[in-house]
Parts: structure tokens; sequence; C-alpha cells
């Protein structure tokens, strides 16, 4: 980081610290308004910082609006930062006597070792452990938002106080928060869960919370692109398999699964004997890979599936199709001799550069070591991280640590996709297992004869194929690529003369394999283009009198406007060209 950067937001540590900072202001600016709120946490998050508190009015946002002006006088009024530390007994009288009870609490539950320290400014006082800028005047009051306040348990225990949680974001600068609430807004008309709805994609019904039900043009769209994951799949050298949803608990047991992730399975009783629903892929996958003997000569071996798996997911946590309890996980499982390991890493990245390449997503990489709660010596951990870094390195990808945060059974890549609107979401993985193999006792013969133990990779690339679909929804705003898009062309008759030519085109382009549909109503056909245009169809067919007497079709896109008039082969070779070549239009 250089020295002109060090105090910008390009540097993570400063932007923590001045949106804590804000929390603090956020906090003054509350009890100066209604000293009977009482005090919770204020931390910073990834993207802005909140605060809870316990106040017996409403934070509607009239009362909003209010907090935001008293906060703009206290960066004004460029109040020093003070940290200043309490011995125990003495920090707990201070925040009695200032009537805070949930800062007591706090201090109470510290380590008896614990240092106690707390931030000035002004009148205002706070539990804090820092760190913090050194005056409310760095704080440039007119790039401050307040920008929700919803609900939250203290500590989230559903048990205790139900408290308001204040939201809010700020920036060194006002256009920088005219950006980012101009992204805001951009994002909320790309919501996925609105456009799915609008585009007869997908619905939720409360007789199944979290269990999404695909309608038939989000189907296509569900379809499509798993055909293209097939034909990816086929060329990078991979079988695919299918394994059952339920299987007994001893499997889970022996996978390590009970042991590590059993509150979030399903589970049923079938003839008298324990079962789960699969939250995951691999055990079925290391069952197939034992069903027959393997010399290395059949290795690498990689098995995909398209499985799907149920996790239990809290309904607070549930959103739309990013957070479900049941989706199709498109894993596969690499089988491999150690010396193999590198080139497979690296032919797994291929196939990932490959894939979001296509959708226009860029990536960053996450490597993440060696968690607590782990399987196996942390030699093998060691040698398989090494294996892991060495491959991306080789291939020039940069990438960031994350330590502590690998599977229990090994350490893994995390590919952290960007879309459109600079977003990042968590969809790829590649993880290295030398623990499970070890598990199921796998075993393949070596050139020398003997019997060895294959390593393994779990690969996931798209993720969750719901949770994707949800992610290029937003990405490209509903508007699908050609290739992608449920309906590629809307025919519409100018005329009910035109009617039976614009049908007669609609047949000959699905004989062709185009998704072709015909609105053949009796309205206007500004009304026709309109809705077609609300529906992100990437072609329109105008058809009239002078269409059908010249044998021509009048082309318009969604983004691109009138094309002009084409015959059909014309549109048809150019229609087979944006296709085939999966153009992102």
């Amino acid at each position: 980081m250089s020295e002109e950067n060090l105090y910008t937001f390009e540097n993570e540590t400063y932007r923590k610290t001045y949106w804590h900072t804000c929390s603090h202001i956020l906090a003054q600016a509350v009890k100066r308004l209604y000293p009977e709120v009482k005090l919770a946490i204020g931390p910073s998050i990834d993207n802005g910082f909140y605060y809870d508190l316990d106040s017996p009015i409403a934070f509607t946002p009239e009362i909003m609006e209010k907090i935001e002006g008293e906060m703009r006088k206290i960066c004004k009024e460029k109040l020093k930062l003070e940290r200043f530390e309490l011995p125990r007994e003495e920090a707990i009288r201070y925040m009695e006597e200032k009537g805070e009870p949930y800062k007591v609490e706090l201090i109470n539950d510290l380590p008896e070792d614990a240092v106690i320290s707390f931030y000035k400014q002004g009148e205002f006082v706070d539990l804090c452990a820092g760190p913090h800028v050194d005056s409310t005047g760095r704080i440039k009051g007119n790039a401050v938002k307040l920008t929700a306040c919803n609900a939250a348990y203290w500590r989230g225990d559903s048990s205790r106080q139900t408290l308001q949680r204040i939201y809010g974001v700020a920036f060194p600068k006002k256009d920088e928060l005219d950006e980012y609430l101009a992204r805001i807004e951009e994002a909320k008309k790309r919501d996925h869960r609105k456009l799915g709805k609008e585009l007869g994609l997908f619905m939720m019904s409360e007789e199944g919370p979290g269990f999404p039900f695909f309608l038939p043009k989000g189907m296509v769209l569900k379809n499509t692109l798993l055909d293209y994951w097939r034909e990816c799949h086929k060329r990078y050298g991979y079988v695919e398999i299918a394994t059952p949803v339920i299987l007994n608990q001893h499997l889970w047991h022996q996978s390590g699964h009970w042991d590590h992730y059993k509150d979030n399975m399903y589970t049923t009783v079938i003839d008298g004997e324990d079962y789960a629903v699969k939250p995951m892929n691999c055990p079925g996958g290391m069952l197939v890979y034992k069903n027959e003997p393997h010399s290395y000569r059949d290795l690498p071996l990689r098995a995909a599936e398209l499985g799907l798996v149920h996790r239990h997911e809290m309904s607070g946590a549930l959103h739309g199709l990013f957070r479900v309890r049941c989706f199709t996980q498109d894993d596969a499982h690499i089988f491999m001799t150690p010396d193999q390991m590198k080139d497979e890493i690296k032919n797994v990245v291929k196939l990932f550069d490959e894939i979001y390449s296509t959708f226009g997503l860029t990536y960053q990489i996450e490597l993440s070591t060696m968690p607590e709660d782990h399987m196996g010596d942390e030699e093998v951990w060691k040698f398989a991280e090494d294996t892991l870094q060495a491959a991306i390195t080789e291939m020039g990808k940069d990438f960031v640590i994350n330590a502590g945060d690998g599977a229990f059974y090994g350490p893994k890549l995390d590919f952290h996709l960007s879309d459109s609107l600079g977003r990042t979401w968590q969809c790829g993985t590649i993880q290295l297992d030398m623990q499970m193999p070890e598990r199921f006792e796998l075993e393949y013969v070596g050139e020398d004869g003997e019997k060895h133990r294959p390593i393994m990779i779990h690969r996931a690339l798209l993720g969750s194929i719901e949770r994707f679909i949800g992610v290029i929804t937003e990405h490209f705003a509903g508007a699908f690529p050609t290739w992608l898009s449920p309906v590629q062309v809307k025919m519409l008759p100018v005329t009910d003369r035109a009617a039976e030519y614009a049908k007669e085109i609609a047949q000959k382009l699905d004989a062709q394999g185009f998704r072709v549909e015909v609105d053949g109503r009796n309205e206007k056909i500004g009304k026709k283009i309109r809705e077609a245009q609300l529906e992100k169809v990437p072609y329109m067919l105008v058809v009239g009198d002078r269409d059908m007497e010249a044998g021509t079709v009048s082309v318009r896109h969604r983004a691109e406007g009138d094309l002009g008039a084409m015959s059909l082969d014309e549109f048809s070779e150019m229609l087979h060209k944006v296709v085939d070549s999966k153009e992102k239009k």
C-alpha cells in the first residue's frame, strides 16, 4: 500500500476505521436527540456500519433524517476522539451510572485479563476497543447516509431483547456516496426476486419456504445453462454421475459430515434405520469410485454430478434464490495420483476461466487454510495448501489468504465473482481432500503393482445452480444473452392479416432450434413492442402487409433498436451466429 493511499478507502483498515467512527457518531446523535435510548453494539461491516439500539420509539424515515442531520453537526464540531482505560469494577460502575445495561453485560463477559477501553468524543463515551480516526471532523457529514432500520436480537439470540439496528454508509467525498446510492438503486431494479416474478422464471410458496419452484421460462433458462455446463464438462474429460438424495446415517458418520455438519442436515427413518437427506454430494461420489477396482491408468477420474442437496437454513436467512433450503450443486470429484494434483488444479481453473468469461464475470481467488475443526495432521494440510498455491501461482493468478477458513477435510480455493455492478459473489470452489479417501479406504493399483490411496479434489463451478441463476439475473438485469434467453424471438404481427405469416415464420425458426413466441393479440403494434421490451426478449420481428408481400421480416433488437428489413434466411444466419458464439447480447 503506497503512502498516498494509506488514508483512503483503498486501504481496508482505514475504511473500517472510518466506518467504525461513523457508528459512534450515529450513537452520539441518537443519544443527543433521544437520551432514553440504550446502546448495544455498533461495528463497521463490509459495506458500511450499524448500531443496535434499545429504543422506546420506532426509527421511522423521518426520525432517521433528523439523526442524519445531527450526525452532520457532530462532524462539523470536529470533536477529538480520546481513548482511556478503566479497571473492571470501575468500568462497570461507570456504565451503570450512565444507564447502559448492555455495556455492563459486555464488560462482565470480557475475559479476566482483558483491557477495558473507552472512546470519548465531546459528551459521548462508548465502550470500545477501537480503532478510530482522531476527530469527528475527519468524517464528511454531507457524505453520510443512513440506509435502513431493521429488527435485531441482542447478541443474535432470539430469546433476548429485540433491538433496532440502524444501518449507514459514508464516504470521504459526496460524489462517492452519490455513486454508491445510485448503484444501490440500480441493484434494487435488478433484484432477482423482482425480475424472477416479472419474467416468469421462478416462484416461492408459503407451503415450502426456502424451496424454489421453477416456472416454464425458468426451466428453459435452467436447462439451457445446464446444457452448456454439460457441453463444457464433456470437452474437459468429465463423466457424469447421479447419486441418491437419501443415504443412511452410517455413511454420514463415515464421511465426517455427521460430526461437523449435522445441525444443517435433514433426517428421516426408513425401515427402522436412521437416514439423512444429503447436504452435499461427496459421500455418494466415494461410493461410485468404490464400485469397481481402479488402476493408475484410470486416473485422473473426473466425475461430475448435478446433485440436488438439502440444507437446513434459518427462516430469517432465506433470500430468493441466493439462500434456499434445496438446490442443485454442480459438483465434481476428481480422483488422482499425487503427481497429477497440480495439473488437475490448473485444468479446473482453465474450465472456470472459460465458463465465467462466457457470462462476462471476472473473479478474485481466496486460498482458505486449515481451520481449528479439521480432520488429518498438519503436515498433510501443509502439502495440500502448498500445492494449491503453486498451481495458481504458476498460472499467474493473484490470490489472498483466508486463514483458518478451509473445509474440515482440506484447504480450498474460493472464486469470488464480480458482476456488472462490481458486487462479489462466492460461487466456484476447488477443495483438496486427502482425508475422505482415507476414511472410505479408496484405492488404486499403481505402476508398482501395489495399492495406493488416491488424492481427491471436490469442485463446484457454478456452486448452486439456483444461486447462479439469481446472480446472472441481476448481472444482466434480466436481459439474458440471446443464447440463454427463455424466449429468443417474439413475432409481432401488425394486422390480423399478418398473423398467419407470423406463425409460419415462427414455425420455421422453431424448426431450426430457436425459441419463438407469437403475440397474436388484437393490440396496437406499439404496445406489443413495449411489452416485448419489458419481457426483455432479444429480437422482435415486426411483420405487416409489406413484409408479407416482400417475404421479409422487420427486425428490432431490445438494445440496438430497429435493424431494418431482412429475409428470413438473413435473419436466421445472423441469429445462428449470435447464439452459437454465445455473444453477450
